[in-house]
């Protein structure tokens, strides 16, 4: 990595692995010494090597490398593996890896200000409740498909003080004859993924039947609120054949479909909604508790939404629309009421894309403390 102020100072830092081989567990600095070699070739010369290691590195480790790869031996960094991800850059500031960079940058010295995120980690490493969330969607067998939406469950367990069990489950499972009731009796709440194509659709509308009557805390995000709204146009509406444009060109209730403004578009990848959009959301619905804000900001990827010829329908039949585009246009967010089911939200945007350890995002946070309250009256009983 290289970090470039303005001035003279640089700072070059090399992140490399050391290897453990043979029955004895020998630690190899071989790689590193090669690596090492390879950039010198092109101009660059480490100041800092962060060695990822599955054991810790002695003494003489270190020297062997300070000595081959010509840095102070205070410069060889260990880097363990953690316990969770977000407990490294603590275990970088006890190894001296932050005064380094100080005083290689020739930057004043502060003392790190830490405690918010030692009592993150804290949380992360010793939560006192737990949950298990089913992630369903079509790339499950991706382990970074999803990764983003992973990242913001655990995210919002920490202010929930909860580790969030994630369970894949991959939505082609129930339109092969797996019951819902059985796949889902023990999860405590309930996300629907975004994706593309039809593929595992009418898996993901099955799952959503069970989840909506029998009452497991839902989020849906983007293809996931699309799902929910024909489910819920299917079976509560009593529109037989509901359906989206991107799936069927014969449904006969398109009840979503191409965004209208994006028509004359005919290069596919142009037609999206793409950045962030604002959104107005509805005061006194599950949203604007969430939030606290009737007007906020989400990132969007997608090109269909819901139909406006079936919003006032789907509204006389019990679904809340809880945020709307500021022209009103769109259909942004949906939920049903609090007296008819304890978390039930679909949003057309990604907010995983948004949450931070630090600033884990309300939907997500929402999502976990009804799943936990689910989990915690479920062991009482």
């Amino acid at each position: 990595m290289r970090k470039d102020l303005g001035r003279q100072n640089t700072l070059f830092i090399h992140v490399t692995f050391v290897p453990k081989v043979g029955p004895w567990g020998e630690i190899k600095t071989k790689p590193t010494q090669h690596s090492v070699n390879n950039l010198r070739e092109i101009g660059i010369t480490p100041d800092i090597l962060v060695c990822r290691s599955e054991a810790p590195l002695a003494d003489d480790v270190k020297e062997k490398l300070s000595l081959f790869c010509d840095v102070p031996v205070e410069a060889v960094i260990e880097s363990m593996t953690a316990d969770t991800i977000y407990e490294v850059p603590l275990m970088y500031e006890k190894l001296g890896l932050g005064d380094l960079v100080v005083q290689r940058l020739g930057l004043d010295p502060q003392p790190a200000r830490l405690a918010e995120w030692e009592a993150l980690v804290e949380k992360l490493k010793h939560p006192e409740h737990a949950c298990t969330v089913a992630v369903i969607g079509k790339y499950t067998q991706n382990g970074d498909a999803y990764k983003s939406i992973a990242e913001a469950l655990v995210h919002a367990g920490i202010p929930n003080n909860a580790k969030v069990n994630i369970r894949w489950i991959e939505s082609e499972t129930f339109e092969s004859g797996a019951d819902p009731a059985v796949i889902l009796s023990d999860v405590d709440g309930v996300v629907i993924a975004p994706g593309f194509g039809e593929r595992g659709i009418e898996g993901k509308i099955e799952a959503l039947r069970f989840v909506r009557e029998t009452k497991i805390p839902f989020l849906g995000i983007c293809l996931g609120m699309q799902m929910a709204v024909i489910e819920y146009a299917r079976t509560i509406c009593g529109l037989e054949g509901a359906s989206s444009e991107e799936f069927s060109n014969t449904t006969p209730h398109p009840v979503i479909h191409f965004i209208p403004d994006q028509l004359h578009i005919t290069h596919k990848g142009a037609s999206m909604r793409l950045g962030t959009w604002p959104c107005n959301v509805t005061a006194g619905t599950l949203a604007h508790m969430l939030y606290g804000d009737t007007r906020v900001n989400e990132r969007h990827r997608h090109r269909y939404e819901v139909n406006n010829d079936y919003r006032e329908l789907l509204i006389k039949n019990g679904l809340v629309v809880s945020g709307v585009s500021p022209d009103y246009r769109l259909v942004e967010m949906i939920e049903l009421p609090q007296e008819e089911h304890p978390f039930f939200i679909g949003t057309q945007a990604h907010p995983e894309f948004k949450s931070r350890p630090n600033r884990p995002h309300p939907l997500f946070t929402g999502l976990v403390k009804a799943a936990c309250g689910r989990s915690i009256r479920a062991a009482a009983e």
